[in-house]
């Protein structure tokens, strides 16, 4: 048995990782996934090819399906004085300034015609945005989350997902980070504290059936 096999036992003997499975109406969530993290040029690239592929393959399904799919993107104004501290943090974050070849959507994956986009500052996609209130109006409750990175930006918006009352379920195979023990890390903390980790095959059938 692994190390996170044995964590795993512990917290499910202590009462965490109960699963919440997926509600009345899906929507999908692409967070972040921007060429910033795919260019080995930019300080951000994290060799997640094999994430954004498999993102593209629930987005391709939930499209057909009529399954909702809204992006998130982080986005500075010129001078980034609207990066707060957190660009301080990570200087690394003045790439996705407004007009870097670096902070668009990757050419694989761009939001279509009539498909929500939430530009924020900051990790969460609901921190000082619209998306909570664009999700309800929409009456979506699960969110099915893809992008990037896992121990960032995807986390953050899990754990205000369910903070405001949303199912959120992370597909394995479509999220990614720079490194694989905060990948792993992050995973294990959401699946046990904050949502559902599913993999992409379990993703595709509930948006088959939606």
């Amino acid at each position: 048995m692994s190390h996170l096999d044995d964590l795993r036992a512990d917290y499910d003997e202590h009462g965490f990782g109960v699963r919440l499975g997926a509600g009345e109406k899906l929507a999908v969530l692409v967070v972040d996934v921007l060429k910033a993290y795919q260019d080995p040029g930019s300080p951000l690239y994290a060799g997640v090819e094999d994430a954004v592929a498999a993102a593209v393959s629930l987005v391709d399904a939930a499209r057909s399906a009529d399954v909702p799919v809204v992006f998130t993107r982080v986005r500075y104004a010129p001078g980034l004085a609207d990066g707060g501290l957190w660009v301080r943090k990570v200087p690394a974050l003045a790439v996705l300034e407004e007009g870097s070849p670096f902070e668009g959507f990757v050419d694989l994956l761009r939001p279509q015609r009539g498909e929500t986009v939430v530009t924020k500052q900051y990790a969460s996609g609901f921190f000082g945005t619209s998306l909570d209130a664009t999700l309800r109006t929409a009456g979506v409750d699960t969110l099915l989350i893809v992008g990037l990175s896992t121990s960032g930006c995807v986390r953050a918006t899990v754990v205000d997902a369910v903070s405001l009352g949303f199912r959120p379920l992370v597909v394995r195979e479509a999220v990614g980070d720079r490194d694989q023990a905060p990948h792993e890390a992050a995973l294990f903390d959401i699946d046990t504290k904050y949502g559902d980790v599913i993999g992409l095959p379990e993703a595709l059938v509930l948006v088959d059936r939606s």
